[in-house]
């Protein structure tokens, strides 16, 4: 069997975890959803999210198929079987696949989640945890089946090399959905919370999730489209790209003779199990998930810090799972190179430390948190500063570990260790993204149980388990932003062996390259410009109509009236969508454009400047964004005047700040970075060595 071969052993651990998201699918509707007013508002989640989700991906199309037709015009035009077009597909339709999936059994927790509560905080947190863990699977298996299918096809008709080309219109068709899904569901998520809040707790003074409030099924449904469907595609992207990048420099190690000084490294020289160990990484984080997801439990008194220890012993027991694995796989493909076991280690202690730190900066179990929560006492100015200004401190660490992972991994096994050390970082993906995923069905959940009418104990349950879901999401974000900056390393590495360029190229002592720097330093703040611009208005829209509702139907404030919740739904949908295009033809235009005008260095100057501000720029909003929430759920939980204080609405409007910095703008600038590196090398044979200028 040779490296390319042990495709098929990915294939099948794949497969076992698409059974493993099935049964937890059947496992989610054995469940009681509760009572005939608990089914209706669920209902009426679920037929938005699917509303949204199919126009979507109607617009989506449209531009895939655009794409599909350029690249096969692209490789017909290099002397190329067009399989590069057949690969972006496959990534695209397995990336909406693994997000509807992981949206549909989402919606059908909640219910099931808030009934739960009523009896059980452990049986509450199990079944949140398993409708979020058919995310987590189903991204990791139809992401490593997909990509794995490809290789093997392509280089069952093409070989090798060409297989290994092929295979970056996978990660461009991942990438494509990943920067439209998530800029798309973040801009509906936040704009419907945003709406929701400032029309509702903040100028009318009713409670959230009050079912007065005509935003409020909106806001249930954006927690969905943005926080599961979005981060779903978001990070079966960041996976798929980790393993293409380990292949592709795979390829330049093993051919090492035929690439320029840029890739040489220590693992020059070895055979086809180069390729091999990447394949089998994944596919043994697979099986690490599957065990470790069965190992999330808690007890009916559990508080938040047992709570999160029952998340964290299936995050660390699957990374400990995947450290033996991936041990025994080097040593039997590899026992000259153990250094690349070194690698994975090091992505794998790099991710843990990023997690850490990010709750560290979010949680209000912890000192800044708390500080910033005592700020909204003199108003929500210093709340807002103090949170930018904590935002900004918490990049540190996350930096500083980002940096020692990379120089450990080259260490190890050089550019090929670093993307080994992201494989590695990602590997226990199935279980992390579940423990992220959770967090919008324990959300919907209490929202559901505030609507319903159910007893306090049940909202204090689903409270708990809502305010360890924002501590896991953030700590989500940070981990998949670190991946982003050592895939997308990686891929700029590849796109700089592609093109024939060498280490004296990347001077910025050359004019185009300085220029190149500075335009790459600048595209990821006019991407949150323009995606935090549209939140903003789309949210004016949804409170306009608000106010409309509340000043035009009888008895609506008083609750003697239903809200027009379908109307708020439409304009979510069609704001979203339209201020979703703008993005998402900046990464792909204008990479292609600083290439085709200034030349092939000046655009990897372009990127490595991306990939450096675009990460630190990520961590700073995901952090700030977190802990603005988690300040505000403190204060609610009675501290420093608790709800309805003056606060308590400093804490609001700072939350409100934040929304689009950790749900929008700052998740979708780790998609950005790689989607950015992967245009280039997909595109990398049509941009000149000398630009235009």
């Amino acid at each position: 069997m040779d490296g390319i071969d042990y495709g098929i052993v990915a294939i099948l651990a794949s497969l076992l975890g698409i059974a493993l998201a099935g049964y937890f699918t059947k496992f989610i509707t054995r469940q009681d959803p509760g009572t005939e007013l608990m089914k209706k508002i669920s209902g009426q989640v679920q037929s938005g999210a699917k509303t949204y989700l199919r126009t979507e991906y109607k617009y989506i199309a449209i531009f895939v198929a655009i794409v599909a037709v350029l690249l096969v015009g692209k490789d017909l035009a290099d002397g190329n079987t067009p399989f590069t077009a057949l690969a972006f597909l496959v990534g695209a339709s397995l990336s909406a696949t693994a997000g509807y999936m992981g949206m549909i059994t989402a919606t059908n927790s909640s219910a099931p989640t808030a009934q739960a509560a009523r009896k059980s905080l452990d049986k509450s947190l199990r079944i949140a945890f398993r409708g979020g863990a058919v995310m987590g699977m189903s991204v990791v298996s139809l992401g490593l089946l997909g990509l794995s299918s490809v290789l093997l096809l392509t280089h069952h008709f093409v070989g090798l090399e060409d297989s290994l080309t092929y295979i970056a219109g996978f990660g461009f068709g991942a990438s494509s959905i990943a920067l439209f899904a998530r800029v798309g569901g973040g801009i509906y998520t936040k704009a419907a919370d945003v709406g929701a809040d400032l029309a509702g707790k903040v100028e009318a003074g009713i409670p959230e999730d009050d079912p007065r409030n005509p935003a409020v099924i909106a806001d249930n449904v954006g927690d969905n489209v943005g926080d599961v469907a979005g981060m779903g595609a978001d990070l079966y992207e960041s996976y798929t790209n980790s393993i293409i990048a380990a292949l592709a420099l795979g390829w330049m190690a093993y051919n090492a003779d035929n690439v320029t000084p840029l890739l040489t490294s220590p693992v020059d020289g070895m055979g086809l199990e180069i390729f091999a160990i990447p394949l089998l990484i994944a596919a043994a984080g697979i099986i690490a998930s599957m065990v470790a997801i069965f190992l999330v439990r808690a007890k009916e008194d559990a508080t938040q810090e047992a709570l999160l220890n029952a998340l964290r012993q299936g995050t660390y027991g699957a990374a400990v799972i995947v450290a033996i694995f991936s041990f025994a796989i080097v040593y039997l493909l590899a026992p000259d190179n153990m250094g690349i076991w070194g690698a994975v280690i090091a992505g794998l202690v790099a991710g843990s430390l990023i997690g850490y730190f990010t709750e560290y900066y979010t949680s209000d179990r912890y000192k800044p948190t708390k500080d910033l929560a005592k700020s909204t006492e003199t108003g929500p100015a210093t709340f807002v500063i103090q949170g930018i200004a904590g935002g900004m401190e918490s990049t540190v660490f996350p930096v500083i570990i980002v940096s020692a992972a990379i120089l450990t991994s080259f260490h190890f096994a050089g550019l090929y260790g670093v993307a080994i050390s992201a494989v590695g970082m990602l590997s226990t993906l199935g279980v992390t993204l579940s423990t992220d995923a959770y967090g919008p069905v324990a959300d919907n959940a209490g929202g559901l149980a505030e609507m319903s009418g159910l007893e306090p104990e049940v909202r204090k349950r689903t409270d708990a388990l809502d305010s360890l879901g924002n501590t896991t999401a953030a700590t989500g974000k940070g981990f998949a932003i670190g991946s982003a900056a050592l895939t997308a390393l990686t891929l700029t590495a590849a796109y700089a062996s592609q093109v024939g360029l060498e280490v004296g190229d990347f001077s910025i002592l050359e004019p185009s390259v300085l220029v190149g720097v500075f335009l790459g330093a600048m595209v990821p703040f006019i991407f949150c410009a323009i995606t935090m611009k549209a939140v903003g208005k789309s949210a004016f829209e949804i409170v306009k109509e608000v106010r409309r509702q509340f000043k035009e139907i009888p008895g609506l404030i008083e609750g003697e009236a239903e809200a027009d919740y379908q109307r708020v739904i439409n304009l979510s949908t069609a704001s979203a969508l339209r201020e979703m295009v703008i993005p998402g033809i900046l990464a792909i235009a204008v990479p292609v454009a600083v290439g085709m005008v200034l030349g092939a260095a000046a655009l990897g100057g372009f990127l490595i400047a991306a990939v450096a501000t675009g990460f630190v720029l990520a961590i700073m909003m995901a952090n700030a964004g977190g802990a603005w929430d988690n300040a505000k759920k403190y204060i609610e939980q009675g501290h420093h005047g608790g709800k309805g204080s003056e606060s308590h609405k400093a804490s609001v409007v700072g939350d409100t700040v934040g929304d689009p910095f950790k749900d929008t703008s700052g998740p979708a600038l780790n998609i950005l970075i790689k989607l950015m590196s992967v245009v280039a090398l997909v595109f990398a044979s049509i941009i000149p060595s000398t630009g235009l200028i």
